[in-house]
């Protein structure tokens, strides 16, 4: 080859190898953005086989003769078979053809057959005469064109299977030009011009597989900003899933982001509900366009944060009307109940209209519930509401605020008897709709607010709750609270006021009242009367016991009484009675508090009496606290006997150990009837092994009278008033000698109501000598 040929076929090839191997910068960043795909593999290897034999052939050309042009020779002729040989796998991978295996096996076979006939024989590579350049052998173009054989039936057969179009078919092109000039190169005298063929045949190869690159990898890009912009959509709805109340409008944001984003415009949505609460979302092309795989997870992503927003709407759409709503009879609740009746009030101070607010309370809920279970209290309940729905106007409000309470509210109420009609109609309705005597009845408490007056729901709603308090204690079942009950609420509130500072100061003292012996009067017992001494007076039980009772302060007063009774038996050195409340008795730490308001020991000395009711509403607890009461020697009184809920049977259970006798019967005890009652419990007493007290003795003759039935102990102002100091008074009247007892019976009393001052019937001067026991 002529030295200027050589010298431009060598730069043309050193130029080549440049373009290639730079183009194989651009192969790598493709093949990394495509997460190395096969294609973008094989295409890499390919242009840097191409590069390398370009190098390797343009160096030849320069080398000096000698073994490292022999060499390099070498290596051009095997990088030339590797082209060949690595077009089969990578036209495999640019077209999913057929298996390769076999196609690889045979012209690989022949490309190492050709590269070992190189060394040793002159069949594939053979010196020129009279010439220092090697020229090919006879065997060197037909073994070369035979593997490029296999890579066209290949290549033929794999375009067969797949529709090629664009790029594909230029680098078919640009492959078969590179044969071409390949063949050519073979064909010519290697001593002639055109043999600069043969150095420069697989540039038209190297041309396409670099346009191939080119294009993949503007393809690499414009799928990388189609990723960043589909992630950025996903990333602005998602936080827009936080501001969007709506999920609709969410679903629109997210359809028209899609419909930019894959500039597809007839992109549609929707939103669907599914059972349990759940949504689904679904975005798709409207003129069923095929969309890549890529791009369904882009919508699909989209429809999921679209149905987490619907749900999470509806999930806080429940919480918000559980929050507002009672899960049983889907009234609102008493959250609910104070917005809207502020609401209302409100408003009706604009109008300058009055507001009606009806409190319904379950009359006896509680135990009829406990009596007939948990499924007869709620349908009850529910009938309650139903019954409310019914009778109320639509505009009116229908809350249920508690367990067994129900409010109505009234906007632009009439005058107050228009309520009280209504009230009734609420009661009437409701028990004249079930003949079965356990259905619940109501009581209904009315109270009004005037414009002008200040808006103060809660002061609303607590003069309806006394009120129903009110109708409910009086029997009536409708109660309006008018300026009498207002009055009353407010003289009670102050009570209540002056008992708690009261017993902080220490204002409750016991007074004694003595229990004598029937045929000696001498005093053998006290009874402590709480005393409470209040702005330098003396108030007695009758003003304030039962305030003191319903409030629960019955508790700390009892306590009082049980520290000065204490006192009282160290002083008088005479056992003490002390009145034990119904409401002290359920207390979960009665005894623990009676230890120490009683103190250590002296246990025999002490007498607990109790009235039947506080036995028989909570039994077991009651007697198992008097139990043990009774094992450390305490003595237990039944007071008011006959009075109360006491039976035969019961009576023989209950640890009692005295049977007070009510001063009505003893106040009767000149009548045939009277009589016969205390003879009775006389008889039942005897029968029980139990002592028997007889109180409210007012007159000489009641006194003789018990004495001739047999009675020993008695009481009541005839034998002495309740006094703070040992209560001893002197007369000349003495009950009869002839009239002793023939049996005894004996004990005492905690609190009495019969021994008040005033007790004594008027124009009474009826009195007896009571002189005090020997150990005073």
């Amino acid at each position: 080859m002529d030295g200027t040929v050589a010298m431009w076929a060598a730069a043309l090839q050193f130029l080549a190898a440049g373009l290639v191997g730079g183009f194989c910068v651009l192969e790598w960043v493709w093949w990394r953005g495509e997460l190395r795909v096969a294609g973008a593999a094989w295409t890499l290897a390919w242009s840097a086989i191409l590069a390398l034999g370009f190098a390797a052939s343009g160096t030849v050309v320069l080398a000096p003769a000698g073994p490292v042009a022999t060499c390099l020779l070498y290596v051009s002729a095997q990088l030339t078979a590797g082209v060949v040989l690595v077009a089969l796998p990578a036209t495999q991978a640019y077209t999913s053809g057929p298996r390769v295996r076999w196609f690889v096996v045979v012209a690989g076979a022949v490309v190492a057959l050709r590269g070992a006939l190189w060394f040793g024989t002159d069949l594939v590579v053979r010196d020129l005469p009279g010439s220092t350049q090697a020229a090919p052998g006879p065997l060197d173009g037909p073994l070369l064109l035979l593997a490029v054989a296999v890579v066209i039936v290949y290549v033929a057969a794999a375009a067969g299977s797949t529709r090629v179009r664009g790029i594909g078919l230029l680098l078919i092109v640009s492959a078969a030009l590179s044969v071409v000039a390949l063949v050519a190169a073979y064909l010519v005298d290697p001593r002639s011009q055109p043999a600069l063929l043969t150095a420069l045949w697989p540039l038209p190869l190297g041309i396409g597989l670099e346009l191939l690159a080119l294009q993949r990898l503007r393809g690499t890009q414009r799928a990388a900003r189609l990723e960043h912009l589909m992630r950025d959509a996903t990333a602005r709805i998602s936080n827009a899933a936080w501001f969007l109340t709506d999920a609709e409008a969410l679903l629109v944001r997210a359809r028209d982001e899609s419909r930019v984003i894959l500039d597809d415009p007839s992109i549609e949505g929707s939103l669907r509900p599914l059972p349990r609460h759940r949504f689904v979302a679904e975005l798709y092309s409207g003129d069923g366009r095929s969309v890549t795989a890529r791009e369904r997870v882009f919508l699909m992503d989209l429809a999921l944060v679209i149905s987490a927003v619907a749900e999470r709407q509806e999930l806080a759409s429940r919480l918000g009307r559980s929050a507002a709503t009672d899960a049983l009879t889907h009234l609102p609740n008493r959250h609910a109940l104070d917005d809207q009746l502020r609401s209302v009030l409100e408003r009706a101070d604009v109008e300058r209209t009055r507001v009606g607010l009806l409190h319904c309370d379950v009359d006896g809920f509680k135990k009829a519930n406990d009596r007939n279970g948990h499924a007869w209290g709620d349908a009850a309940l529910v009938q309650v509401a139903d019954h409310l729905r019914s009778v109320v106007d639509p505009t009116c409000i229908i809350a249920r605020v508690g367990g067994d309470e129900f409010v109505v509210v009234v906007p632009r109420a009439a005058n107050d008897q228009s309520l009280v009609e209504l009230g009734r109609r609420i009661r009437d309705g409701l028990a004249g709709r079930e003949a079965d005597p356990a259905a619940p009845a109501l009581n209904v408490g009315i109270a009004t607010w005037t414009p002008g007056a200040i808006i103060d729901p809660d002061a609303l709603m607590t003069n309806a709750d006394t009120a129903t308090l009110e109708a409910k204690r009086t029997h009536a079942g409708v109660q309006l609270f008018d300026r009498a009950l207002r009055t009353r609420v407010l003289t009670d509130a102050r009570l209540l006021q002056s008992l708690e500072s009261g017993i902080g100061l220490g204002e409750f003292t016991s007074h004694f009242q003595p229990i004598v012996d029937a045929q000696t009067l001498e005093v053998i017992e006290l009874e402590a009367l709480a005393r409470w001494t209040h702005g330098g007076r003396t108030l007695l039980p009758g003003e304030w016991l039962a305030r003191a009772e319903q409030s629960g302060l019955i508790v700390p007063i009892g306590r009082a009484l049980l520290e000065s009774s204490r006192a009282g038996l160290d002083r008088f050195a005479l056992p003490v009675a002390v009145n034990i409340a119904a409401r002290q008795l359920a207390e979960p730490d009665f005894l623990e508090h009676l230890e120490r308001s009683w103190g250590d020991g002296a246990w025999d000395r002490l007498t607990v009496e109790v009235t039947e009711s506080a036995l028989f509403d909570d039994h077991l607890d009651a007697r198992a606290k008097l139990v043990e009461l009774r094992s450390r020697g305490v003595r237990i009184s039944l007071d008011d006997f006959g009075t109360g809920y006491s039976s035969l049977s019961r009576l023989a259970l209950l640890p009692v150990d005295v049977l007070k006798v009510d001063q009505s019967f003893v106040r009767e005890i000149g009548t045939e009837r009277g009589l016969a009652v205390i003879r009775a419990i006389l008889a039942l007493a005897e029968a029980h092994g139990l002592d028997v007290i007889a109180e409210g003795v007012e007159r000489v003759s009641e006194l003789t009278a018990l004495v001739e039935l047999g009675v020993t102990r008695v009481q009541g102002n005839l034998l002495g008033r309740p006094s703070a100091n040992l209560p001893v008074r002197y007369s000349q009247v003495r009950p009869p000698a002839a009239a002793a007892s023939r049996h005894r019976h004996g004990t005492g009393r905690t609190t009495s109501r019969s021994g008040e001052p005033g007790d004594t019937p008027t124009g009474s001067t009826e009195t007896v000598a009571v002189r005090p026991a020997a150990s005073v």
